[in-house]
């Protein structure tokens, strides 16, 4: 082995314990992650060796249905292939981000969901000159976003991008490229295991589901590059709407996005230009049942929030599924719930409290928490902060790590 090769073999090593480090936060009592752990040196020099010699495959997913806010197909990828993605993420985000627009708002530092709604307020605020003059909103999302990706337009637009920002790039190139192409064109269907009933896929629209979309098209939702990947996939349309159609007031979250300007009828030649981009730059169609465009005192529904002049509410869709959420969380602490099932009320409680306390919702957080939450769910967790956090108890995590281990002996 020459001094090239095994310094960059040491490099990859090292970027490959940052990687492990960043997708074991707050995952260490998962089975799988345990499992990875109980000789986690050797596994990385083995995960090392096979990206190196190009041999590295990635293992079957676990699929899964979940119900809210929509119902959805989820697939969950290996631990260390979740490794991977983080180390493909730790290099290649700081070049692409660069070349976001500073309103694409989903899963960047610094922005997501309360900073769209914000920048989306401030929107309406400025070009109606505070409420003063006339402005209208026009607000689209994407027909079935990650399910129409196509996997060689994504390919093409990553490898572009990266290439030609080559001199920038700190890391091996020719590995990175090929990490991806293994990791976009992966198919997550094959042998992957289903967690949970048949019946789960009920109502679940052929047209969402990978097991039967085009083989060229569709990204598991869930996985970190996936969501990165969405802010890829786009970004080219973000810069026509910005530089080429000159809309000021523009932002999107994956694939929500909003148009303000004074003029409602340059909106509408907007709408129909935005439909021929898409199409022709990324084969995507604009949903025809979620087109709104509205004079701005009639609010907008955004990411979760419903905008008025000089206020901002939770939406109704959002409350309702808070209150749905826990009302399915009540039925499961009736029997004694498994780690995995408190890990999920853990999350999905949080979820919702992180995006509420934004707001002013003190006074609805206490009261799905205090009123509406079921009092056995404090036998396994406890609430940080004014009702803004949930914890699972130190014991209950003991526990599950202690039945783990023994059970893998």
């Amino acid at each position: 082995m020459d001094l090239f090769t095994e310094i960059n073999r040491t490099k990859i090593l090292e970027d490959l314990f940052r990687a492990y480090y960043d997708a074991r936060k707050n995952k260490r009592d998962t089975i799988n992650v345990l499992i990875f752990e109980k000789d986690f040196e050797a596994n990385l020099f083995e995960l090392c060796d096979e990206i190196l010699e190009r041999r590295y495959t990635p293992k079957p997913n676990i699929c899964f249905v979940v119900e809210r806010p929509v119902k959805r197909e989820v697939f969950a990828a290996d631990f260390r292939d979740r490794i991977i993605h983080h180390f493909i993420y730790n290099y290649i985000s700081p070049i692409l981000e660069r070349r976001f627009i500073n309103d694409s708002y989903s899963c960047r530092k610094g922005k997501g969901i309360h900073y769209g709604v914000k920048r989306a307020d401030g929107f309406v605020r400025k070009c109606s000159l505070n409420y003063t003059r006339d402005c209208y909103i026009l607000k689209l999302d994407i027909r079935g976003y990650f399910m129409s990706m196509n996997k060689h337009i994504l390919y093409r637009k990553i490898r572009e991008d990266l290439v030609q920002k080559a001199a920038e790039c700190d890391f091996d190139l020719p590995l990175v490229i090929y990490l991806l192409e293994k990791t976009i064109f992966n198919d997550p269907t094959v042998a992957c295991r289903r967690k949970g009933k048949k019946t789960d896929w009920v109502n679940i629209p052929k047209s969402k589901s990978l097991f039967h979309i085009s083989r060229d098209c569709g990204l598991p939702i869930g996985n970190l590059t996936s969501q990165l990947f969405g802010n890829v996939y786009m970004n080219a349309f973000d810069n026509y709407v910005k530089h080429e159609l000159n809309v000021k007031y523009y932002g999107r979250y994956v694939d929500d996005m909003i148009f303000v300007h004074e003029d409602k009828e340059y909106l509408k030649t907007v709408l129909t230009k935005a439909k021929e981009f898409l199409w022709e730059d990324a084969r995507l169609e604009i949903h025809p049942n979620k087109i709104y465009l509205q004079h701005y005192t009639k609010g907008v529904g955004f990411i979760g929030a419903f905008i008025k002049p000089r206020r901002i509410y939770i939406s109704d869709r959002t409350k309702g599924n808070f209150y749905e959420m826990i009302r399915i969380q009540n039925k499961i602490v009736e029997n004694e719930p498994t780690h995995e099932q408190i890990k999920d009320f853990v999350a999905k409680m949080n979820s919702y409290l992180g995006l509420t306390r934004h707001y002013a919702t003190y006074n609805l957080r206490r009261k799905m928490v205090f009123e509406v939450l079921s009092p056995a769910w404090w036998k396994y967790v406890y609430l940080d902060g004014r009702v803004e956090k949930f914890v699972i108890k130190q014991a209950v995590k003991a526990a599950e790590i202690k039945r783990v281990l023994g059970k893998n002996n």
